[in-house]
């Protein structure tokens, strides 16, 4: 239990720019030292962490916890993904009014916010790959992300139109239709 605690909360440590920016640290660590999970497992769970209420990186926590030990074993991956952003957010908020007009502080932050973005579209073109998206069926995340970006679709009503247009798919595949 220690170490799925300690691993976790290492993890949770580097949780800027939210969950997606773990998927990195969780797939080195769990998939690739660790081994507790298959790469395409790794995948799956991240599809249904993101079909799920609450928050992402518990979610994958929770779920690799859970297959692991048990329910103790999502308990401990939730604290222990959970308690660095709260210890974090408690010490800035703490503190924030001291350095809130601070240049220097600004000009960190401001240095931190390019480096998210590539902690989140790194994993993006990772997952791709994993989901063998190519050039014949890339236009399947293209017009997701648009719809959801530039008409305000939401990304429920993408997610079941996709399921439902892979089962069908599936079963003209299969010569089921």
């Amino acid at each position: 239990m220690w170490e799925l605690f300690s691993n976790f909360f290492r993890i949770g440590l580097f949780t800027i720019g939210g969950g997606y920016a773990m998927i990195p640290l969780i797939e080195a660590k769990v998939v690739d030292e660790k081994r507790w999970l298959e790469r395409e497992e790794l995948l799956d769970l991240i599809a249904v962490a993101q079909s799920c209420p609450g928050i992402f990186a518990i979610n994958i926590g929770i779920f690799i916890g859970y297959k692991l030990k048990g329910l103790k074993g999502a308990i401990v991956t939730t604290l222990g993904t959970a308690l660095p952003s709260f210890l974090i957010i408690l010490a800035i908020a703490l503190c924030f009014q001291q350095f809130r007009d601070n240049i220097y502080v600004e000009r960190i932050f401001r240095g931190i916010r390019p480096a998210v973005v590539a902690l989140i579209a790194a994993p993006v073109f990772k997952m791709a790959r994993m989901a063998k998206i190519s050039r014949y069926n890339v236009w399947i995340p293209v017009i997701a992300t648009l719809l959801i970006w530039m008409m305000g679709v939401s990304p429920i009503y993408v997610i079941l139109v996709a399921g439902i247009g892979g089962y069908i798919y599936g079963q003209v595949n299969d010569g089921k239709l």
